[in-house]
C-alpha cells in the first residue's frame, strides 16, 4: 500500500505523517476530547429550542401555582436543567464508546489494512490533529468514493491551518488512489467544521437525523461531498 505523507514546512509548527501504533493513546485521547467538546454546544442548543423554553416556563408556573413556593419551583427548574445536561451528554458519550469498540479499537486494522489510511498532525512530539478515511462500501453506480472520518484538532493548536492540511492530505490520497469523490458527514452543530469544508470546495448533498433523539432536538447530520476531477 502506498504511503502518503506531507513534508514538514520550515515555517509550519507541525507536520503530518501516517498513523503508527505508538500513537494510539494520544489519538484516542484527542478523539475523545474532541467529541466531548460538543456536549456544551448541544446543551446550549437544547436551551434555545422553543419547546424547551415552553417546558421550563410551564413547569415553573405550574409548580408555583400548585405549591405556592417560588423556591421549590426554582429548585425543580435547576434539576430539569441538570437532566437536560445529562441528556446532551449521553449521545456523544455513546458515540465515543461505540467508536472505541469498533473502528478506533484497532486503527491499523480498521484503516491502514482496509484500503484506507489514517494520519496524525504532530507538533514537537505531541499529536495535535487526526483524520482517517475509508472506501465507501456501496457508492453510487460509477462513483468510486472515499469517506473522511474523525477530523479533530487539539483546542490549543487551532487557527494554525492544521485541519485544512489534514483534509488536503486526504484529498491527496483520494486523487492518488483514483477516487471520484471524497464524502463525509458532520453535525449541524459543528459550524466551524462545516465552514472549513465549504471553503475548501465541498458542497452539501443532503441531511438526515441519526436517531429519534437527534430529530427531537432538531440536530441533523449534514452530508458533504468533494468531487475530484477524473483522470
Amino acid at each position: 500500500m502506498p504511503r502518503f505523507e506531507t513534508q514538514k514546512s520550515p515555517m509550519a509548527p507541525y507536520h503530518i505523517r501516517q498513523y503508527q501504533d505508538s500513537d494510539r493513546k494520544s489519538v484516542l485521547d484527542l478523539f475523545t476530547r474532541g467529541m466531548e467538546e460538543h456536549i456544551p454546544t448541544t446543551f446550549h442548543h437544547l436551551l434555545t429550542l422553543p419547546r424547551t423554553l415552553l417546558l421550563l416556563l410551564g413547569v415553573l408556573l405550574a409548580l408555583v401555582l400548585v405549591s405556592g413556593s417560588w423556591l421549590l419551583a426554582i429548585i425543580c427548574i435547576f434539576f430539569l436543567l441538570f437532566l437536560m445536561r445529562l441528556l446532551a451528554r449521553q449521545p456523544w458519550k455513546e458515540y465515543v464508546a461505540k467508536c472505541l469498540h469498533t473502528d478506533m479499537a484497532d486503527i491499523t486494522k480498521s484503516y491502514l489494512n482496509a484500503h484506507g489510511s489514517f494520519w496524525v498532525a504532530e507538533s514537537g512530539d505531541q499529536v495535535v490533529g487526526i483524520v482517517g478515511c475509508l472506501p465507501v462500501k456501496d457508492p453510487p453506480l460509477g462513483r468510486k468514493q472515499l469517506e473522511l472520518f474523525h477530523l479533530s484538532v487539539s483546542s490549543q493548536h487551532r487557527g494554525q491551518g492544521i485541519a485544512k492540511a489534514l483534509v488536503r492530505t486526504v484529498l491527496q490520497f483520494a486523487r492518488g488512489q483514483g477516487y471520484r469523490d471524497l464524502v463525509l458527514e458532520t453535525s449541524v452543530l459543528q459550524h466551524g467544521a462545516e465552514t472549513l469544508y465549504l471553503s475548501m470546495g465541498f458542497r452539501r448533498t443532503g441531511q438526515y437525523f441519526m436517531s429519534v433523539f437527534w430529530r427531537l432536538v432538531d440536530i441533523p447530520t449534514i452530508q458533504l461531498k468533494y468531487s475530484l476531477p477524473s483522470a
